[in-house]
C-alpha cells in the first residue's frame, strides 16, 4: 500500500502531535513543525517558560500546557478529553524530541489505548546529532538515557554493560559529569575510547575523544568547560570468544566466594586474572555470567 506524499497537510482533529524542537540552534527546527505549531490548539511543553520564547521567536501564540515529570499522570486524562472532543495538539521538550529521556511516555500510552492518533514530526535529536559526527560505530548502538544519580546505582549499572558490544550513548547533566565519567574509568578502565559532546548546534559546540580518562582528565583540567548538556559516547566490548574451559573448577571458586561478598565485577575479574594468571576480558565475562 503506498499513501501520496504532500509538501504541507493540515492538521487532523483529535490528534496529539509529538514535535521534536531545536536542541541548540533556534534554525533546526523543521518547516513542518511551524506549521504544525501554528495550526494546533495548544501546545504541551515540559517548561512552560522556556517554550514561550520559543514560540515567541517564531511567532507563534498558542496556549500553552505545562507537562512535566511530576504532573503528567494528573494532566494526560485531561488532554485526553481535549482531544477527545476534537481539539488539536502538540507535545513538545525543552530540546530535541519529546519522550527521548524526557515526558511524555504516559500521556503517549493513554492515547494509544485510547485509539486516538498521535503523529510523530521528526527534527532534532541530542543522542543522533552526537552519533552522526563521533566518528564512533554507528551500525549498532544502544541508548542508556541518565545514569542513576547515586553512585553504587550507577556503577552497577555501568557493571552490567562491561561486555555490551554495541556503541552505547548516555545523557548527563553538568552537575554530575565528572563523576559519571570517574565511574566510566573505574568500570569500562581508562583505555576504553568515547566520546563526549557538549553544546550541540551552539556556538561553543565541542567534541572531545580520547581513551576514559584522557576525556575525564580534560574536564578536570578545564572546569569552564563542565556547562550545558553532554551526550557521552562509549565504544562496545570487543567481543571475545571464551572457551569454557578457560577457568578452572578452582577460579570459578574463587569468583563464587568474592561473588558472595558483594565485590564489584571488575574488582573480582582482577582478582582472579593476577591469582591464576589469566585475561581479564576472559575473566570478565565468565564472572558476569555466573552473576546472572
Amino acid at each position: 500500500m503506498t499513501e501520496k506524499m504532500t509538501e504541507s497537510q493540515d492538521t487532523m482533529p483529535g490528534c496529539l502531535y509529538i514535535v521534536a524542537t531545536p536542541i541548540g540552534n533556534l534554525k533546526d527546527i523543521t518547516l513542518r513543525a511551524l506549521e504544525v505549531l501554528e495550526a494546533v490548539d495548544w501546545v504541551a511543553a515540559e517548561d512552560t517558560r522556556h517554550s514561550k520564547k520559543l514560540l515567541q521567536h517564531y511567532g507563534v501564540n498558542k496556549p500553552l500546557i505545562s507537562l512535566h515529570d511530576h504532573n503528567e499522570l494528573e494532566r494526560r486524562d485531561e488532554l485526553l478529553a481535549r482531544l477527545e472532543k476534537g481539539e488539536t495538539g502538540a507535545l513538545i521538550s525543552d530540546a530535541g524530541t519529546p519522550l527521548i529521556s524526557d515526558p511524555g511516555y504516559h500521556l503517549v500510552s493513554l492515547l494509544r489505548d485510547a485509539q486516538v492518533r498521535v503523529e510523530p514530526v521528526p527534527g532534532a535529536s541530542a543522542m543522533i546529532a552526537a552519533l552522526s559526527a563521533a566518528g564512533m560505530p554507528t551500525n549498532r548502538f544502544t541508548f542508556e538515557g541518565f545514569l542513576p544519580a547515586k553512585k553504587q546505582k550507577r556503577l552497577h549499572t555501568l557493571e552490567a554493560l562491561v561486555a555490551e558490544p554495541r556503541t552505547m550513548v548516555f545523557y548527563e547533566s553538568p552537575h554530575r559529569l565528572l563523576e559519571s565519567l570517574a565511574a566510566f574509568k573505574d568500570v569500562f578502565g581508562s583505555d576504553r575510547e568515547m566520546v563526549v559532546a557538549k553544546e550541540l548546534t551552539k556556538q561553543f559546540e565541542t567534541f572531545v575523544s580520547g581513551g576514559v580518562e584522557t576525556v575525564l582528565s580534560f574536564f578536570e583540567q578545564h572546569p569552564d568547560k563542565v556547562r550545558g548538556e553532554f551526550v557521552l559516547i562509549l565504544s562496545g566490548c570487543a567481543v571475545v570468544e571464551v572457551d569454557a574451559s578457560a577457568l578452572s573448577s578452582e577460579a570459578e571458586n574463587l569468583i563464587q566466594i568474592l561473588l558472595g561478598q558483594s565485590l564489584p565485577v571488575k574488582q573480582i575479574s582482577e582478582i582472579v586474572a593476577d591469582v591464576y594468571g589469566l585475561k581479564k576480558k576472559v575473566v570478565y565475562q565468565s564472572v558476569l555470567e555466573l552473576k546472572n
